[in-house]
């Protein structure tokens, strides 16, 4: 057998010892923190936990207020949804997701987030283990969600969501960010048309159902991709011209949140500011 062959082996041998060896006991305080990071084996906190502030993200005030309102609710205790945000990249489906839980921190809510990366799902009813003896409302973050072909994690996902041997106490919610509305396979091309049922497998389809809340993000507007750069100058004590400001978008051949964001990076360069 070669070289290749080997590793090959050695590396499934790994792979599975770690899966039979038990979950490491957390030594975070998870009553405390504001913000966590899980890698699927361990959990660490974030700190400090500075997402933008709720007030300068701009565009999309109708997904701000249904994210909130359904975190508020999940944070007094109340019946609230799972969500998946899903749309145009560099959107502030992230962003938002983070902001939302720090906004309500500083209105006193005991709530906390927990980030948890998507190519650990098989991971994640370890974790849920964990939130459940803690007595306060978390929010699980898995961004830029993926799965490969014939994956089992779909199903995981889907019993976490909507019960089962892997689901999720009252405590957790799950925040999902996506770039397509039906949650597919990575292998699949940007390409394609996001709007075709044959194309996609049927757990996918069935996955991105079971979330209560689904929140779209568009495209900006060229009139809202200014607004935004409107908003993060006058936070930020900045001036800028309009037609710099287009000109930046179509030089990186997209209109987003992202791009503002990037454009007031510049704007602070330039004038030697610090935006910390």
């Amino acid at each position: 057998m070669n070289d290749a062959g080997n590793d090959d082996i050695f590396a499934r041998i790994a792979d599975a010892l770690e899966r039979l060896a038990p979950p490491t006991t957390s030594a975070v305080d998870l009553a405390a923190g504001q913000a966590f990071l899980w890698d699927g084996r361990k959990i660490k906190t974030i700190s400090p936990f500075e997402p933008i502030e709720i007030d300068l993200l701009t565009g999309i005030d109708t997904q701000k207020a249904s994210l909130l309102d359904n975190t508020r609710r999940h944070a007094s205790g109340h019946a609230a949804h799972d969500v998946l945000l899903w749309g145009s990249r560099g959107m502030g489906k992230s962003a938002l997701s983070k902001s939302v839980v720090r906004a309500l921190q500083d209105q006193g809510k005991d709530i906390a987030l927990v980030e948890a990366p998507s190519g650990q799902l098989e991971k994640l009813p370890d974790l849920l283990e964990m939130l459940a003896t803690v007595q306060r409302s978390f929010i699980i973050f898995i961004d830029d969600i993926g799965f490969s072909e014939g994956s089992a994690e779909p199903r995981l996902l889907r019993s976490m969501l909507e019960g089962g041997a892997s689901e999720r106490p009252a405590n957790v919610r799950l925040y999902v960010t996506s770039n397509r509305r039906h949650i597919v396979s990575r292998q699949m091309s940007e390409q394609n048309d996001p709007i075709n049922p044959r194309d996609i497998v049927d757990d996918q389809l069935a996955l991105s159902d079971r979330f209560g809340l689904r929140l779209g993000f568009h495209a900006a507007s060229q009139d809202d991709y200014l607004a935004m750069i409107i908003r993060y100058a006058d936070a930020h004590g900045l001036s800028f011209e309009r037609e710099d400001a287009l000109l930046w978008a179509k030089q990186r051949g997209s209109r987003s949140g992202r791009v503002a964001w990037q454009y007031i990076v510049e704007l602070a360069g330039r004038k030697g500011r610090s935006l910390a």
